[in-house]
């Protein structure tokens, strides 16, 4: 939660101000225009720990550069300065949709006749504008009808997923695009090798629009707004920007539109909208990665220079009066009961963004805020936090709280309220000001190691015109403010000028349904071609040589004066250290482990109470954590490395010590027992945790091995204390991934003290997977959509089978131009998310799994299985799209680099499955030498004919239980049985 938390924060508030600074940091800030060696100049920001290089090009393109090179890869975004704040008023979600067709391919990507493919495209168009503009029922669905049969005409000139297929040979990852109210995002991470291939790809794709395949990828897009009517928390999003913006479109057009909007497009207004905004001066191209800055910015001078600059106007749009009293909102669903208080804030960039970050982190940081420590670590509710957002135009400031049992939500909001009260009195020690700026700082260090995070730190200042100055002077700018400061702001910001939303359980009758409108499955052509493509693939890129790693030489051992072992890594970008000693053992071996580990969180020493005990860790810059799993055990440590030796001091302190206390252990227990009650109204929990654990071991599962309610209230707290004291007594390993091994192997003499002689481990309890097949395990839940996973047991793990499964799962099951994607919702428009893949095991001796899912409408579902069990019998054969997915896996691996700490834990992996090096060699050759036939002998001997079963949630109202008994026997299940939880009825708390 702390990382989370922390995390959040950084990506949505370190972010650039246009504020006067003194002249000492404007001089170490000091932004520079230098040219580089083709004469483009640049801007750069003196001591600016990214490097970015800031280019602007003659058309008025943003080019942001910044190198980094562990590893032979370029995370990619071409960004967009508009979203669905400018959609039309008549055509909401346009811009998203919009962002979905720009896949689609040009007039030279995805057609083999361009000029026979156009006049349908117009014909297609000519009736949408009819569509919309017809009132009447039956005429809409004659002219829906005729634009079904012409797009099934046009398809047998176009080509599905030509770009997909060439951005993915490339060895292309993450491929991807988002809109939000102010950008359109588009994302990939790239072989450093393939960056000019990219460019020319990339050039040519944002060159001009063409909406082929256009109605089913508007069913597709619908079905991502059925996804979201089943999502409560996107439902009390929306209500809550409602009442903060009752007149700008961040409060009055969602991006994924209107539903009615959604039915009745208009392509001319959508190629106007790209028009309009899709240009040079209104875009920005973000590169972070292993390349040379002069030979890059060149090549994409190259490829996007030509781009015609044309004035943009971005619609001036509606103030909003300030909010003087409370306003309230109200949801319905069938997820557990929250709230929400959201305080409307200034834009980004002003002083008020950084007051509010400030007091964001001083009322919850994960680990030692008012809330945190007040609500959260006392379990005055079951949960509680606050996070800010600040957009180019506004922000907010959200709190949001989880009842406990018997506890209302406005119980919850009063407690919420009177935290920011205690803010406004100053009730918060005065170091707590400079422990978030180190806090923040630290986060900030770890998000400028990773390529995708300071992408997008890139793309918030180019969307939100923000000076880069002012984002590298962020901390500094916050490290000047003063507590006084803060409770000043904090009373004139907090007061009766929020946004109250109530999510209830219960039924939402706003729910839009809309029937199936039969679409014709449209041609996919895999086979065939364009002459586009086919001189991309006949470009050459430098090529790029895969480099695997010896474990054995990479994780040095040392031991402890006891004999311990440690494996360390050293830690060559910066300070920052994780230390992790391990216990090869669980709940499996304990079935109360985790619950005591859980409980110690709750919990204060001899020495300090439970809060003091966080504070002090939060006064270093160190987490720590004891997390339980089901086969091992870890007691961590992170933070900065000049901390590590009182971190652990600190922690084998509360280690040792630890005080058992009844209040908190009794509402430690009332807090699980929310936690399973809430567990049962998440459809994404009961399916992928109950239906999918039962459909694998049945009643014998890990899932359903719990203590019963009236066993957790009779144990003894102090019991629960001694196990993990005892803990220490075990057989024990550690890592260490951080500079100066020798000072942290002599922190760990001073203060990890354990018995001379340590035990062996409890024995396991074994959970044996039961056979697949003939069974529809189903479970009746309020939803729109219903969504299906069809689980196979296969033969036990071997690793010869690696290879073949790895370009399987690329080829058939798995990404935008996957054989089951294509068909799915390419072609036939009956889901917007499906997949297949043959899953690998976890452990040598465990069992590896065929499995496949789809999320579709309940009235698509009958079609939608046909169509998945018909792939899962009978794979498509295309070689082109096999030579592409064989050359896709290839690069994949080649620039794949395994480095840092992820070195020893991807080790731990292989180990488990009994690999004791670095198997991605073996992988890598034989893909090389497979061919279709090899494919198709893996797909007939694994995938083929397998038994499954089926695991079903949706409305029973709308389910077709009758098509589902054609899988296998139906059995309506209990989700309290699922779970092996108690009926309500039977919980006496």
């Amino acid at each position: 939660m702390k990382q989370i938390k922390l995390c959040m924060m950084l990506f949505v508030v370190a972010l650039a101000y246009n504020c006067k600074t003194e002249n000492k940091t404007d001089l170490a800030y000091a932004v520079k225009t230098q040219e580089d060696t083709n004469g483009l100049s640049y801007e750069t920001v003196a001591d600016d720990p990214t490097g970015l290089r800031l280019y602007t090009l003659e058309n008025g393109l943003k080019v942001y550069l910044s190198k980094n090179t562990d590893e032979p890869k370029i995370q990619t975004y071409i960004a967009v300065r508009a979203g669905s704040n400018y959609d039309p008023k008549e055509s909401t979600g346009l811009a998203h949709y919009l962002e979905h067709m720009v896949f689609k391919g040009t007039d030279e990507i995805g057609t083999t006749d361009w000029e026979k493919e156009k006049a349908y495209l117009d014909k297609i168009s000519e009736l949408y504008e009819q569509h919309r503009a017809e009132s009447d029922p039956e005429k809409k669905k004659e002219l829906y009808k005729k634009i079904d049969d012409l797009s099934l005409e046009a398809s047998n000139t176009s080509i599905a997923n030509e770009y997909d297929k060439m951005v993915g040979s490339l060895g292309a990852t993450g491929t991807n695009a988002y809109t939000w109210f102010e950008q359109t995002v588009y994302v990939n991470k790239i072989p450093a090798n393939e960056l000019e291939k990219w460019l020319t790809l990339e050039s040519e794709r944002f060159s001009q629009l063409v909406l082929r395949l256009f109605h089913t990828e508007l069913e597709a897009v619908f079905e991502e707004f059925n996804r979201g009517q089943d999502n409560d928390y996107r439902k009390r999003y929306a209500a809550m920007l409602d009442g903060l913006f009752p007149n700008h479109p961040y409060g009055q057009q969602t991006t994924i539109g209107v539903g009615e909007h959604l039915k009745n497009p208009s392509m001319v207004d959508i190629h106007n909208y790209f028009d309009k905004y899709y240009v040079p001066n209104n875009m920005a191209m973000v590169l972070v990665g292993d390349f040379d800055f002069d030979e890059t910015i060149k090549e994409v001078n190259d490829a996007f220079g030509n781009f015609e600059r044309k004035e943009v106007v971005h619609p001036t749009l509606p103030k909003e009066e300030p909010i003087t009293s409370p306003i309230v909102k109200e949801v319905f669903g069938p997820t557990a009961e929250t709230i929400s208080i959201a305080f409307r804030t200034d834009a980004t960039g002003t002083k008020e963004e950084k007051m509010v970050t400030m007091c964001d982190m001083i009322l919850a940081n994960g680990t030692a805020g008012l809330i945190d420590l007040n609500l959260n670590q006392q379990q005055l509710v079951q949960n509680a936090g606050c996070s800010p957002t600040f957009l180019k135009e506004y922000g907010y400031h959200v709190f949001s709280g989880t009842p406990k049992e018997g506890q209302s939500l406005d119980e919850v909001k009063l407690l919420l309220l009177g935290e920011i009260e205690k803010l406004k009195k100053g009730e918060f020690d005065e170091w707590m000001m400079d422990a978030v700026i180190n806090d923040l700082k630290l986060n900030q260090t770890r998000r400028y190691e990773n390529n995708s995070a300071l992408a997008d730190m890139y793309v918030d200042a180019f969307i939100k015109q923000l000076d880069w100055k002012n984002r590298v002077t962020f901390l500094e700018d916050l490290r000047k403010i003063k507590k006084q400061e803060v409770v000043d702001f904090a009373n004139e910001f907090y007061k009766d000028n929020y946004v109250v939303t109530y999510k209830r359980q219960g039924e939402d009758s706003t729910i839009v349904k809309v029937e199936n409108p039969g679409i014709t499955p449209v041609n996919l052509n895999r086979e065939q071609s364009s002459a586009y493509i086919t001189n991309f693939n006949a470009m050459n890129s430098k090529p790029l040589k895969p480099k695997f790693i010896d474990y054995k030489e990479e994780i040095k051992e040392t031991k402890m004066d006891n004999d311990i072992k440690v494996s360390y890594i050293k830690n060559d970008q910066n300070d920052l250290f994780n230390m992790n000693i391990i216990f090869d053992m669980g709940s499996d071996n304990d079935k109360k482990l985790g619950l005591a580990a859980g409980y110690l969180e709750y919990l204060g020493t001899d020495k300090y109470s439970a809060e003091e005990l966080k504070k002090e860790f939060y006064k270093l810059g160190v987490n720590y954590y004891v997390s339980a799993g089901a086969e091992t055990t870890y007691v961590g440590l992170s933070g900065i490395k000049e901390n590590l030796p009182k971190g652990l001091e600190l922690l084998e302190h509360l280690w040792n010590n630890a005080v058992p206390n009844k209040e908190a252990y009794d509402k430690y227990v009332e807090s699980i027992v929310k936690d399973r009650k809430d567990t049962k109204t998440e459809k994404g929990s009961v399916l992928y945790s109950g239906l999918m654990n039962y459909g694998k071991y049945g009643e014998n599962s890990r899932l359903r091995n719990i203590f019963k309610v009236s066993e957790l209230e009779g144990m003894n707290p102090a019991e629960l204390v001694d196990i993990v004291k005892d803990m220490k007594n075990y057989e024990q390993r550690i890592f260490y991934y951080g500079k100066d091994i020798d000072a942290a192997v002599t922190a760990l003499n001073a203060n990890h003290v354990v018995a001379d002689q340590l035990n062996t481990y409890p024995e396991a309890m074994a959970y044996a997977e039961k056979e697949t097949g003939g069974n529809v395990y189903f479970v009746d839940f309020d939803m729109v959509q219903s969504e299906m996973l069809f689980l196979a047991k296969g033969e036990p793990f071997k690793v010869e089978n690696m290879a073949a499964s790895t370009l399987f799962n690329t080829y058939f099951g798995s990404g935008l131009s996957s054989i089951v994607f294509q068909e799915i919702r390419e072609s036939k428009s009956l889901a917007y998310s499906a997949w297949s893949n043959y899953s690998t095991a976890n452990k040598k001796d465990d069992s590896n799994y065929v499995m496949a899912y789809i999320g579709t409408q309940a009235n698509k579902m009958p079609q939608a299985v046909d169509a998945m069990m018909d792939l899962m019998t009978n794979m498509p054969e295309a070689e082109e799209q096999f030579q592409a997915a064989k050359e896709s896996t290839l690069k994949k691996l080649a620039a794949e680099r395994i480095t840092k700490s992820n070195i020893f834990w991807n080790y731990e992996r292989l180990k488990k499955l009994g690999i004791d090096n670095d198997n991605r060699e073996d992988i890598y050759n034989t893909v090389k030498n497979m061919t279709m036939e090899d494919l198709r002998n893996f797909f007939n001997e694994n995938i083929k004919g397998e038994n499954y079963n089926v695991m079903v949630i949706g409305n029973k109202k709308d389910v077709d239980l009758k098509a589902l008994s054609k899988l296998g026997n139906v059995q309506e299940m209990d989700i309290d049985y699922l779970f092996n939880y108690e009926q309500p009825e039977d919980i006496k708390m």
